[in-house]
């Protein structure tokens, strides 16, 4: 009996019958905590992978060497002032005066234009009551040489007729005549003399306007040429409101400038 009962405790062969599963050979005794075994570490190819840290471990410019972390702060720095130098000018500009205006004027004025000027006020808005018209006729020298005057050609009105019903006009029927004649009332005196540098050139930009509105308009006819031509405006006052007691003039004022020569403004590349 003793020897069957050895040979019942002795171990059995993974093939025998009767021999305990894997599980419960390698199961740890009662009471006992098993340790897992250090494996592979088995992970799928779906699984993300987290960047690669720098290979001196700082993201972004501290990445950088310190020449390099010198340079993109003093562009940086550039930028910031050059930023806050225009919107301080643009600010001036559009304020009210003061004592800043009144002494840098000039240096403002010469950063706000051409480029940047703008046509309105901060805190005092003056809104316009007036209709101003830009009109221009020229002095045409005929094909068998004789010379002719042309009436007068409203091209505040021809803008005025392109834009109406037009959902999407143009920048050009809008702004190009309006703010070419703002630009030389405000760079010319009273006497239509110009005023500096500005002047000059807002005296050549609005002949090219008018001259290619007259050419449009073929105002020269078959074989004429321009030779003079001329501009004024009519101002004439926005009628009041029914319910207003404001009384306002109704007679239009013109403002004539003197006859430009063309050809002289051709030869000048004008």
């Amino acid at each position: 009996m003793d020897a069957y009962d050895g040979a019942s405790k002795a171990p059995h062969g993974p093939d025998e019958p009767g021999a305990a599963p894997a599980e419960a050979q390698d199961s740890p005794p009662d009471g006992q905590e098993g340790t897992p075994s250090a494996g592979p570490d088995v992970t799928s190819p779906d699984t993300p992978r987290a960047p690669a840290p720098p290979p001196d471990g700082r993201p972004g410019v501290a990445a950088l060497s310190v020449r390099y972390q010198i340079g993109v702060a003093v562009a940086l720095a550039v930028v910031a002032v050059g930023v806050c130098v225009h919107l301080g000018m643009v600010f001036l500009h559009v304020a009210p005066p003061n004592t800043l205006t009144k002494q840098h004027g000039k240096a403002i004025d010469d950063w706000i234009f051409p480029e940047f000027e703008q046509n309105w006020k901060l805190f005092a808005p003056d809104l316009l009551q007036q209709n101003i018209a830009v009109q221009v006729r020229a002095q045409v020298r005929t094909a068998d040489g004789g010379i002719r005057t042309t009436g007068w050609y409203d091209l505040s009105a021809q803008d005025g007729r392109a834009i109406d019903g037009n959902p999407l006009p143009s920048h050009t029927q809008q702004n190009e005549l309006r703010r070419a004649w703002d630009y030389f009332v405000a760079s010319h005196d009273a006497e239509n003399r110009p005023m500096g540098l500005r002047g000059s050139l807002s005296e050549t930009y609005l002949r090219r306007i008018v001259l290619l509105r007259l050419d449009r308009e073929n105002a020269a006819g078959k074989g004429g040429v321009v030779d003079l031509v001329q501009i004024r405006s009519r101002t004439t006052n926005v009628p009041p409101p029914k319910w207003s007691d404001e009384r306002v003039s109704k007679t239009p004022v013109y403002r004539v400038l003197p006859w430009w020569s063309v050809t002289a403004a051709r030869t000048e590349g004008a």
